[in-house]
């Protein structure tokens, strides 16, 4: 029970990651807060009452809806302890082929709308003295890749923004860690994978994706007091493939 009492607020918990790591933090004892803009029909009554989920459909983007939400979570609970933004949307396009207003929209999710969760609950965690933030950056947001220039940028800005967020929010010994995923067997991917990935597959040691547990495992660690001394970092979880 790595996170008996705790209570977490998770992004993009409808599928993939994000419901992987909202399944184990209930597992592991935190009171979990699942926000996604779709509906989560796998969070049943009997799971939110069994496991202390709760479901909150709104857009991150709706910025009075997310203070709303988190002002709610504050009063009831009286502390936040763990943010994991794992919410986002992707690209796979070649550079002549970027639609810039999907880019802009995907520069809003991704970076300016985990910003603004990072402020806001980054308040709170300051008057605590205590918390962990989680963000969801790319191995392409290290390396780049070919075809996904738009979202490696959205991603390489998670990095910058996760680093600078961890300076100014250690003195409140608050940590502000990323994971730099590969490619992960979600749903999402799996259904592009074999149009445009298929061949990227032999470019990872470990020879398969990666399951949505096991980055969501990481991010048990990095939620936990195991990860006490951490902060600043961006930790690859890809199989080797960035070697």
């Amino acid at each position: 029970m790595l996170l008996e009492n705790k209570i977490a607020i998770i992004t993009g918990a409808g599928a993939g990651i994000g419901k992987a790591t909202a399944q184990l933090f209930a597992q592991n004892g935190a009171f979990v807060y699942a926000i996604d803009i779709k509906g989560m029909e796998w969070i049943t009554p009997e799971i939110c009452k069994k496991e202390k989920i709760i479901p909150i459909n709104l857009d991150i983007c709706d910025f009075t809806a997310v203070k709303n939400a988190i002002v709610a979570i504050k009063k009831e609970h009286g502390h936040i302890d763990v943010l994991a933004n794992i919410a986002g949307i992707i690209s796979y396009e070649l550079m002549p082929m970027i639609n810039y207003e999907f880019f802009r929209k995907m520069i809003e999710v991704n970076v300016v709308a985990l910003v603004n969760l990072m402020t806001l609950v980054s308040r709170i965690m300051q008057r605590q003295q205590s918390g962990s933030i989680i963000n969801m950056a790319s191995m392409v947001g290290e390396k780049g890749a070919k075809g996904q220039l738009s979202y490696s940028a959205t991603k390489g800005a998670v990095i910058a923004a996760t680093k600078s967020a961890a300076k100014e929010l250690a003195e409140y010994k608050i940590r502000v860690n990323a994971i730099a995923p590969g490619m992960v067997g979600s749903e999402r991917f799996k259904a592009v994978l074999e149009e445009k990935f298929a061949k990227k597959i032999d470019d990872i040691p470990f020879g398969r994706l990666a399951e949505p547990e096991e980055i969501a495992n990481v991010c048990l660690f990095l939620a936990s007091d195991n990860s006490s001394y951490l902060t600043g970092q961006v930790i690859g979880v890809d199989g080797g493939a960035i070697i």
